[in-house]
């Protein structure tokens, strides 16, 4: 379900099952972009390319607000941006569980909100309107790749495991992981023995979890490594090789690319062998878009809106990325 409009939008509007007639909204258009972790470079790309659509479309403010990982800074700043009685919402929330409570603060406000990275669902399991990727085909194609690399590498499978980061209370996180593990048996004929770090998605705690992981595992000689997202994956590549592996005993595969393609950008010998390249901007341009268009138009904002993605490695990656 969408969510009500606000302004020259009326409350009824800009559902995507329907609702009242959507009015349409002339003049200046502003719009919340909420982030959760806006420091981390997918969402610092996602919101310049929210202000890139907003400046070529005309007429259209951006308020990016960084909500780090808080779940009540989101809340108190959801406040805010409908006090301001900004137009639309676009969200990454820090925590799904907040979801209802945030779908039911813009409905009431009558303000459209739209979700972006993490699906939201009210409280009766009824989703708000989205863009973004797929998690199950973003991690299927990267336990593919990996599955591949695998299977090229002639690794013994008695000496090597797969190290698999991510937020286990993410559901975009445990659907690329179901995604990933179901690739990498389909490609490599089996699934390895998996040592799950759950983390909070951030580069640091993967460094740190996959560190211990090492230690608690000294007879493994080889490891396939992805995770939520390119912090993630890195981060636990960075853990390896300081932990004195070889990156030819490394089979790493990110999903982002916007930190993989720093070692490839610098030429040196990483265990980052691939990645599944997301464009955070092109998802910032992608929702502004659709928020104006429902908004100009009248019309009610799309249910799910998919951003296109793209396998890239050290040999590619500059043909698919605009920049690294």
């Amino acid at each position: 379900m969408a969510l009500a409009g606000c302004g020259a939008v009326d409350t009824g509007a800009l559902t995507s099952d329907g609702g009242s007639d959507p009015v349409q909204k002339s003049g200046e258009i502003t719009i919340a972009y909420m982030q959760k972790q806006g420091d981390q470079q997918y969402f610092v790309d996602e919101a310049t390319g929210a202000k890139e659509e907003a400046e070529e479309l005309g007429d259209v403010e951006i308020r990016v607000v960084d909500l780090g990982t808080d779940s009540n800074e989101a809340i108190s700043q959801m406040n805010a941006m409908i006090a301001q009685q900004v137009d639309a919402i676009v969200i990454i929330v820090p925590d799904q569980k907040i979801g209802p409570q945030v779908i039911d603060m813009a409905r009431e406000a009558g303000i459209p909100l739209l979700a972006s990275a993490d699906p939201i669902e009210d409280g009766s399991g009824e989703p708000a309107p989205f863009v973004g990727f797929d998690s199950v085909a973003m991690g299927t194609q990267v336990g593919q790749k990996a599955g591949e690399l695998f299977v090229e590498s002639g690794w013994d499978t008695s000496h090597t495991k797969i190290m698999a980061a991510y937020s286990e209370g993410l559901t975009s996180c445990q659907d690329r992981q179901k995604g990933a593990e179901a690739g990498f048996k389909e490609k490599a004929g089996e699934l390895l023995p998996i040592v799950t770090l759950g983390t909070d998605n951030s580069n640091v705690d993967a460094q740190n979890k996959a560190a211990a992981a090492v230690t608690a595992n000294p007879d493994v000689e080889n490891w396939v490594v992805w995770g939520c997202n390119d912090e993630s994956e890195t981060g636990v590549v960075t853990a390896l090789e300081n932990a004195g592996i070889s990156p030819d005993n490394i089979i790493g595969v990110g999903l982002g690319a916007y930190l993989t393609c720093k070692d490839w950008q610098a030429g040196v010998k990483s265990g980052n062998k691939a990645a599944l390249y997301i464009s955070g901007n092109e998802v910032g341009h992608t929702a502004v878009n659709t928020v104006v268009t429902a908004l100009r138009d009248g019309t009610p904002l799309p249910e799910n809106t998919q951003v296109p993605t793209k396998m890239v490695d050290a040999e590619t990656w500059e043909q698919e990325m605009s920049s690294c």
